[in-house]
C-alpha cells in the first residue's frame, strides 16, 4: 500500500512540455488535465504528462514521390 506517485506542480509540467504554466492552469481549469489537489495546491501525476504527449504525437508521413 506504500505506492510511490510522482506528481508534478504546474511549473514542472509545464517545463516538461515547454509551455507556459498559464497554459497548464487553462487546461486545468478547463478540466482537460486530470488534478490531485494537496490542500489548496494543485499537482499533476506524470502519467498525465505521458497522455498528453501519447495522444499528440502522429506518425510520421511517408515521404512523396516526385
Amino acid at each position: 500500500m506504500n505506492e510511490h506517485i510522482d506528481l508534478l506542480t504546474v511549473p514542472e509540467f509545464a517545463l516538461a512540455l515547454r509551455i507556459r504554466p498559464s497554459c497548464v492552469r487553462r487546461w486545468v481549469g478547463d478540466r482537460k488535465i486530470e488534478v490531485v489537489h494537496v490542500g489548496r495546491l494543485v499537482r499533476i501525476r506524470r502519467s498525465e504528462l505521458d497522455r498528453i504527449i501519447r495522444e499528440g504525437t502522429r506518425t510520421a508521413a511517408k515521404p512523396r514521390v516526385r
